[in-house]
């Protein structure tokens, strides 16, 4: 499985979360369904938005980006989202990215402009618009393709971006067509390919990745190679603020570590789990405090027996057996939640410690109710009214970035402040790790 991951030239916002929820939430099924999983989710760290950001901040574009996967890193770890079993860097593969290029302009689907960059010509391709629907007339006259003097076809994309005086030469590489770095599309190409193969089961993102990213990647994928790149296409949908989109560009954003600071992350995650990966799903303080009250409820069953999970889940159970099949069609988390429910309800008038093994266990397959109940219920998350291990994992992140910032009196800072709540830290040469005392 191969998903289009951040470009990390900022925080990630709660749309983010969303993404790689639904995805951590596919390969989890997927292995306990029985599958041997690779999941590759990569990190865009050179890009236009990086490029900017760093010239602004004075800084060079590795700290930047070493800063933001830091952050990246500690707020999906704080919300329980599994590191992919591979995640590259674009950086990493520009020599891939360079060999696919002069692929497809051997076979006559890319050409050089005369303002150095290289394009891909997508009239020569003929399968393009599968993904989409979209037809070349229909996107000949479409608002989204902006018109370019140096391509031949306003449709073309570009593959290889000539070097601009402006830009910094970390952001630019020798190559056969010139200095330069690469286009966004032929970098998820170049990547899913070099470590999944041409072909792979399934490709993943963001609904708004549809067109043109993915479009784009099939053009430069297939018409290199010949062969089908996936065999399943997922899109997650948009996480929405007032009827409109979560954006950075519209501003209407919330950030993972913001959210954080009023819901603990059980509560987010709960929150963005009750809806189906590809509906809309709306963004309020409201609707995450209502999934706060039906988390507890939950953790409320839990607390009154012997909640130890089951080693294995039998599926031969009847309520295992209807999870299984909500997670079956197509990864439906509200109708697996729902049976949640009905466990619960269960338990709380059987009191039977199976059963309520049972729910752990099934929470687990989403990474819910894994927390020990009481300590839950008490505090949101946290333990004996103390810090919970999202808030531990925020701190941890936020003292990160600051000693990368060479702030040493903020990661101090954070450091006794973990310390006043009981929490230490242990630093070593693979990371920070903390234990209660």
């Amino acid at each position: 499985m191969y998903v289009c991951g951040m470009t990390i030239y900022d925080l990630c916002h709660i749309g983010h979360a969303r993404m790689m929820m639904a995805f951590d939430v596919v390969q989890r099924c997927l292995k306990v369904s029985g599958y041997r999983v690779t999941y590759v989710r990569n990190i865009t760290d050179i890009d236009d938005k990086i490029i900017k950001r760093a010239v602004e901040r004075g800084i060079t574009l590795r700290a930047l980006t070493n800063e933001m996967t830091t952050a990246m890193h500690a707020d999906t770890g704080a919300l329980g989202i599994e590191r992919p079993t591979v995640e590259p860097l674009a950086t990493a593969y520009v020599p891939q990215m360079l060999s696919l290029i002069g692929q497809l302009q051997a076979k006559g689907l890319a050409y050089q402009a005369d303002n150095g960059d290289v394009n891909f010509a997508v009239r020569q391709f003929a399968g393009y618009g599968k993904l989409s629907g979209k037809s070349l007339d229909d996107l000949r006259a479409g608002e989204r393709v902006a018109v370019a003097g140096d391509k031949n076809d306003p449709l073309d994309f570009v593959l290889w971006k000539s070097a601009k005086p402006d830009e910094p030469a970390e952001a630019q590489w020798a190559s056969p067509f010139g200095q330069g770095r690469p286009g966004w599309h032929i970098e998820c190409s170049a990547m899913s390919c070099a470590i999944l193969g041409e072909s792979f089961d399934i490709h993943g993102g963001g609904a708004d990745l549809q067109f043109p990213h993915h479009e784009n990647e099939i053009a430069q994928s297939e018409g290199a190679s010949g062969q089908p790149l996936a065999r399943f296409w997922m899109h997650n949908g948009f996480v929405r603020v007032d009827n409109e989109k979560m954006s950075k560009s519209l501003g209407n954003f919330f950030t993972i570590r913001d959210v954080l600071q009023q819901f603990d992350a059980e509560t987010v995650r709960f929150f963005i789990l009750r809806a189906h990966y590809r509906s809309p799903l709306n963004y309020s303080d409201a609707h995450l405090g209502e999934a706060r009250a039906a988390l507890k409820r939950l953790y409320t069953a839990l607390s009154q027996v012997d909640a130890s999970p089951v080693g294995q889940i039998d599926w031969t159970q009847p309520f295992a057996q209807r999870f299984q099949h909500a997670m079956d069609d197509d990864f439906g988390t509200p109708d697996a939640v729902a049976v949640l429910f009905d466990v619960a309800s269960e338990v709380n008038r059987s009191k039977d410690p199976a059963l309520a093994g049972l729910l752990r266990a099934l929470g687990g397959t989403l990474g819910l109710l894994q927390a020990d109940p009481q300590a839950y219920l008490q505090g949101g998350g946290a333990a004996e009214g103390g810090l919970d291990e999202a808030q531990i994992r925020q701190h941890i992140s936020e003292r990160a970035v600051a000693k990368l910032a060479k702030n040493f009196a903020e990661a101090d800072r954070i450091r006794q402040l973990l310390l006043a709540q009981r929490v230490v830290l242990k630093d070593s040469p693979t990371g920070t790790s903390w234990e209660r005392v």
